[in-house]
């Protein structure tokens, strides 16, 4: 039983970490034509920094270690400013432009959002269907005991 409560878990943790992808990726996009933000300048585009958790070498380890030692396999290590260069775009009536009549915009790209985020929604299906796999195999193992 230990087996598909780890594997719940594995799936559970890759669940949550893109779940913190697409919350991270929702925010870029709200933000993408925000050009003065509480901070002063324009918003800067946020990246999720996924992490791979140790996990227990064998089947043998996986036995021996205790569940205070058993952690997820991924793990939302940090959510980082990007450091590329907002955009500039000439617009000399926009408020916040310079006197050269640039306005700083946001590093932020909608096409490169969008394929993150369908990456994101379908590494999520993946452990979805990783947590329906692992409950269906152990409906049938519970199944054979009767």
């Amino acid at each position: 039983m230990a087996d598909f409560l780890h594997a719940m878990e594995i799936a559970a943790a890759g669940l949550t970490a893109q779940r913190a992808r697409m919350e991270t990726i929702s925010s870029n996009l709200a933000n993408a034509e925000t050009t003065r933000t509480a901070a002063g300048g324009p918003y800067v585009r946020q990246r999720v920094v996924l992490e791979a958790a140790p996990q227990p070498a064998s089947f043998e380890d996986l036995l021996r270690a205790s569940e205070a030692d058993e952690r997820p396999a991924v793990v939302v290590r940090a959510i980082t400013p990007d450091p590329r260069p907002p955009r500039l775009v000439y617009d000399p009536g926009h408020p916040d432009a310079n006197p050269d009549g640039l306005v700083a915009m946001p590093n932020v790209n909608p096409l490169e959002e969008m394929t993150d985020m369908m990456t994101a929604m379908r590494t999520y299906e993946a452990n979805v269907k990783a947590v329906q796999a692992t409950k269906h195999m152990a409906h049938a193992a519970l199944e054979i005991g009767k």
